[in-house]
């Protein structure tokens, strides 16, 4: 809360009076130093600069007009370079628009010749008044923009945190569905991974890509829905099981539907969108082209070429030439042809991913074996 500052008599203010009439000068500084100023003098603008470059002036009294540069030009340097100084001013000419000017430039006070004394001294007042009242409100702003500062690394963190804590339960419950049918849950963390570097790949905006890296953990989450008996069952499903094992596409949308988090939008249209196909054979709607949301082509993308290159009961791993192969050959039939190229260029990359998550020699049973049919 800001308090009104009032200025003391005891205090000593350093004032510079500015004038080319030596006289007024001299009147001026006389009658200041017995109210208790410091007080300087100076007959032009130059001489005035050199004072204020030696000292600490807290008030400026000059009069605009005078030999060389004004009293304005004075009231624009001091307005620059020393900020903390008020300045007054003063002239013999009674013109309105001047004053009009000299106060919308700046200036504390304007004051008319011939100058009253009592007038100077309430003048100086008022303006080492306003000019303290000035600088509580610059301290206050500058205590409240550090507070907002602090608040916002607090919140910041605060929410760095929750973030974490948010990738940590989305990947614990994503490795919680995909361990039913993939016995190392690495699948889950190849598949974020290859995921960002698409889109990476694909330019896509570094928050958007933060929030598909974890919602493509989720992209099989629908299978929590899918019995056992098909999602465990050694062999090829047969044609009533592969329906109901395609179900889990819209189970896991309707799992992740209608939240405000745009993680988990993106969440619920990869879990719906992932097993449709470039051509329109897909599923479970039948999307043709870009009918299919970016982040579902993408994810198809990844998610088959991790299929193809892990081992599974009724299939050994592709090597990644045959799985690069494949990949390729399905470009316009299975997957976006520019994702099929973005994918071309990071391939070193999902090479060294298959390294880091690589669960090669694992013996990972899958139901959803049709996923590279």
């Amino acid at each position: 809360m800001l308090q009104k500052v009032m200025l003391q008599s005891s205090e000593r203010c350093s004032i510079l009076v500015v004038d080319d009439e030596v006289a007024i000068c001299q009147v001026i500084s006389d009658y200041l130093a017995l109210r208790s100023f410091d007080v300087l003098t100076a007959g032009s603008y130059d001489e005035a600069l050199t004072h204020l470059s030696a000292s600490r002036i807290d008030v400026v009294i000059s009069d605009i007009r005078m030999p060389g540069k004004s009293g304005t030009d004075l009231l624009r340097y001091v307005r620059r370079h020393h900020a903390g100084t008020a300045v007054i001013l003063f002239t013999g000419y009674a013109d309105i628009g001047l004053a009009v000017h000299s106060m919308q430039e700046g200036a504390y006070d304007f004051l008319l010749k011939p100058i009253h004394l009592e007038q100077v001294y309430l003048s100086i007042h008022n303006a080492l008044e306003k000019r303290q009242l000035k600088e509580a409100v610059r301290r206050y702003q500058k205590e409240l923009e550090e507070l907002v500062d602090q608040r916002t690394r607090e919140l910041r963190e605060a929410m760095e945190k929750v973030e974490q804590a948010s990738l940590e339960t989305v990947t614990r419950l994503s490795l919680a569905a995909d361990k039913r049918d993939d016995e190392t849950g690495n699948h889950v963390l190849r598949i974020r991974a290859f995921s960002a570097a698409l889109c990476r790949e694909l330019g896509i905006p570094r928050e958007e890509i933060d929030h598909v890296y974890v919602a493509s953990s989720m992209h099989d989450i629908g299978k929590i829905g899918i019995p056992d008996a098909i999602l465990l069952k050694p062999g090829r499903l047969n044609e009533r099981e592969f329906e109901i094992m395609k179900r889990h596409a819209m189970i896991g949308a309707e799992i992740l539907r209608d939240s405000d988090s745009r993680m988990l939008q993106i969440a619920e249209e990869i879990a719906r969108t992932h097993h449709e196909k470039w051509d329109g054979s897909g599923y479970p709607a039948g999307l043709k082209g870009n009918q299919i949301p970016l982040y579902g082509r993408i994810v198809a993308v990844a998610d088959v070429f991790d299929a193809l290159t892990t081992r599974r009961c009724y299939k050994p791993a592709f090597s990644l030439e045959v799985a690069t192969d494949i990949i390729v050959k399905s470009s316009g039939t299975h997957f976006d042809p520019d994702i099929v190229q973005a994918f071309l260029r990071r391939r070193e990359e999902f090479e060294t991913i298959r390294g880091q998550f690589g669960d090669m020699g694992e013996s990972s049973v899958s139901g959803e074996n049709s996923e590279t049919n």
